[in-house]
């Protein structure tokens, strides 16, 4: 299974993934001129871990 932050940094784009499991939360620093809030959940549900933005 391919990592949650190997997958989001595989992104165009994304800058920074700092992800912990225990806390099942992401911090995602990215450009939106070259990704969206979508492309990165659509990444971690790849990677096996469903999410949802945190606001």
């Amino acid at each position: 299974m391919i990592s949650v932050k190997r997958s989001l940094t595989r992104i165009d784009g994304v800058t920074k993934a700092d992800v912990s499991l225990e806390k099942a939360e992401a911090v995602v620093t990215f450009d939106d001129a070259k990704t969206n809030v979508e492309t990165l959940l659509q990444a971690t549900r790849n990677a096996g871990y469903p999410s949802l933005l945190k606001k």
